[in-house]
Formats: structure tokens, C-alpha cells, sequence
């Protein structure tokens, strides 16, 4: 029996009897002791009731939340859609007016050199490994392009030349590369050499002049021009200004280190010249 007295089910009678004599006091206290035992069942779950209003209300609160959320994901899905088809727009604008702009300097282009014959092109690619600026153009042999054609930027300057032509796209070589050789001239003096490209100086986007004589009156700020010898590029292409002039090694000629006119290593439109 003692044990009982010690079990949580004597502990849950005394708990319900304490509740049940509280009741009966609140009762008491309010004048209810001869109300109805419906009035007195409604008393003692009136603590019940408060607490599943609660809950009630508390899950409710959540599922609005939920559906809220739901709704503001579909917005936001919308809204990425509209962004996606803005930005799909705006693409296709910005390439109108770039092919635009290429053309109103096609025409002026034209109008300087009548006799040439020419295709305007985008870049649309750059060798990561080419420490020299080589890069693609969009425009192939099935636009009149062809390996050796001379290319040049939207205001008429020397870029470089054509040295692979596939169907749809060439790749071009340009004058910053060892590799690339042109006849040139000083425009003020006639002093004649050759420009080409110079690892030493290609990382700062400039080209050099070379067999230079070290008599000539050339000196900074003096232009550039092809001359069209040897009939590998067109005449009167301007390629740059000198920015300092240094004697060779071997002591006999100089060198004079040119700034291009040209952006060779952030160009993005260009021309090929397909004839001339």
C-alpha cells in the first residue's frame, strides 16, 4: 500500500483533486455552486477551449504564411522570366546597333579608299594562349574571305592579316606578332622599313619598325603608313605613331617602337579587305 502512495498514478489523482477543489472554490467564489453541471463542464474547459483557440489560430498563422510563400516563389519565377526575356532583348538590340554602327563606318570607310572592297566583322573569339592579341572573326569564305585578305578596325587602321579562313569564320594574325612583316613608310620623312611585332613590346599593345636608318629625321610622333610593296597589303593604311626610337645591336640602323592606332587587344569589329 505504501508503495502506491509513491506511484505518478497517485500523484495524477492528488493533481486532479487539487484542480477539482480549485474549481469548486472558483465556483463558490462566483456564486456558481448551484449552477447547472453543464455550466461547471464548461468552467473547467474553458482553460481547454483558450488553449485550442490558440493552437488554432497559431496554425492558421502558418499556413497563411505558407501560402504566402508559395505565391511570392511564383512571382519571383515570373520575374526571372521577364528579366530572361529583357536581357534576350536587350542582346538583340545592342547587336542591331553594333552592326549598324559597322555599317555607318563601312560607308566612310568607302568613301576614303573607293577602290577597296570590304566585309565588316565581329570578333567573336580570342586565343588565351596568343600572347600576341590573335583573334576570330564571324566572317568566312562563304563572305569573300580569304587566307592572306588584310584587316583593319571600324576607323580605317591596320589590324593585322587573315592567316586561316574557314566557311563562316577566319582567324587573324595580328601586327603585334613576330611573325606578321609589312612594308612601311614614315608619312613626314619616306624613311622606309618594315613593321612587325616584338614580344618585348606586344604585352603594352605596341608593334615595332625595324631596318630604320640611323640617318633618318624620324622621330616621336611621326606616323605610320603601309606602302603597298610587295603587294601583300593595300597602300596608305595608317598603322600608327612612333613613341621612341632605339639603335639596333648591330649598330647600322634603329628601331623605332610604334603605338598602333588601332586597339588590337580590345578590338571587337573589324574589316577585312577583300580587295584592292
Amino acid at each position: 500500500m505504501k508503495d502506491f502512495f509513491e506511484t505518478w498514478k497517485f500523484r495524477i489523482l492528488i493533481a486532479v483533486a487539487v484542480f477539482l477543489a480549485g474549481l469548486l472554490l472558483y465556483a463558490a467564489a462566483n456564486g456558481r455552486l448551484t449552477a447547472a453541471p453543464q455550466e461547471l463542464l464548461s468552467v473547467a474547459a474553458a482553460p481547454f477551449q483558450k488553449a485550442a483557440a490558440w493552437v488554432a489560430g497559431g496554425v492558421g498563422s502558418v499556413w497563411d504564411k505558407y501560402t504566402s510563400i508559395d505565391e511570392t516563389m511564383a512571382e519571383n519565377e515570373a520575374l526571372r522570366a521577364e528579366n530572361a526575356e529583357l536581357r534576350r532583348q536587350l542582346a538583340e538590340y545592342d547587336q542591331l546597333k553594333a552592326e549598324n554602327e559597322a555599317f555607318r563606318n563601312l560607308v566612310g570607310i568607302q568613301e576614303d579608299h573607293p577602290e577597296m572592297s570590304f566585309v565588316p566583322a565581329f570578333v567573336i573569339g580570342r586565343d588565351g594562349m596568343d600572347a600576341f592579341g590573335g583573334f576570330t572573326l564571324d566572317q568566312g569564305t562563304v563572305h569573300g574571305v580569304k587566307r592572306g585578305d588584310t584587316v583593319i578596325d571600324d576607323e580605317g587602321h591596320l589590324l593585322g592579316t587573315v592567316i586561316e579562313a574557314g566557311l563562316t569564320s577566319c582567324r587573324v594574325l595580328t601586327i603585334l606578332h613576330p611573325s606578321f612583316n609589312a612594308a612601311g613608310v614614315v608619312s613626314r620623312t619616306w624613311d622606309n622599313g618594315i613593321v612587325t611585332g616584338d614580344a618585348a613590346y606586344a604585352p603594352a599593345g605596341q608593334c615595332v619598325f625595324t631596318d630604320l636608318s640611323r640617318e633618318s629625321m624620324a622621330s616621336v610622333g611621326d606616323e605610320i603608313i603601309t606602302t603597298g610593296l610587295g603587294g601583300v597589303y593595300p597602300p596608305d593604311i595608317l598603322v600608327g605613331r612612333i613613341v621612341s626610337i632605339e639603335p639596333e645591336p648591330s649598330g647600322t640602323s634603329v628601331v623605332a617602337v610604334i603605338q598602333p592606332d588601332a586597339d588590337v587587344l580590345g578590338v571587337k569589329q573589324a574589316f577585312v579587305i577583300t580587295d584592292y
